[in-house]
């Protein structure tokens, strides 16, 4: 009853929404000055300034000794792992490698893709995109991409994710945002969009 009376004075209602209104502008303000700095900070940077990109290309060499294999996992029959092998899933090894020795492995396969760097199946993308010679191609992109898409490509780690990254549908193999510019060939690691077929 007595707090009830005391939330009725104009005064000390006056209170607390002048504390209210002290918490709402600091905390605005501070998220202003955040957004100020990090502002700032993208002008202060150089124009020519690249990226440091932490990617490292292997350039295949077979002598050295892999215990663990990364794959790109999502294939329903298909993987491809780091090594550029593509095989069927039941041909995998325990370590996430494909087994070399089975029939249906093959190293750097470029099956199904066009000449512009286009594929049908993700895993023949990315296993081509793995070719040692596709290095200057994936440096001069990284390059290129270094003002447009920074934050999504300074988290590439290696050769291996920078080709499951650059292999996955992209706004390129798309049109109007809902059909593929070509439906058999929507993956892509080349810098050129696929072909735009006629519907």
């Amino acid at each position: 009853m007595v707090l009830r009376r005391l939330l009725r004075k104009r005064w000390v209602l006056g209170v607390v929404f002048g504390l209210s209104l002290i918490y709402f502008l600091t905390s605005t303000l501070k998220r202003e000055e955040r957004t100020i700095g990090d502002r700032t900070l993208l002008e202060l940077r150089d124009s020519d300034h690249h990226i440091p990109w932490k990617v490292r290309f292997n350039l295949g060499n077979s002598s050295r000794q892999i215990t663990q294999c990364r794959n790109s996992i999502q294939g329903k029959i298909l993987l491809t792992d780091e090594l550029g092998y593509v095989c069927e899933r039941k041909d995998m090894l325990v370590n996430g490698c494909c087994n070399v020795n089975s029939p249906s492995s093959r190293q750097y396969i470029c099956k199904t893709c066009l000449a512009n760097g286009c594929c049908s199946i993700y895993e023949y993308c990315v296993s081509c995109c793995l070719q040692p010679d596709k290095q200057p191609l994936l440096e001069h992109f990284l390059n290129r991409a270094a003002e447009g898409f920074q934050n999504l490509f300074t988290a590439v780690e290696d050769h291996f994710e920078l080709c499951l990254a650059k292999c996955r549908t992209s706004s390129q193999s798309v049109q109007h945002e809902n059909t593929y510019r070509n439906p058999q060939a929507k993956y892509c690691y080349g810098e050129s969009p696929p072909e735009l077929l006629p519907i």
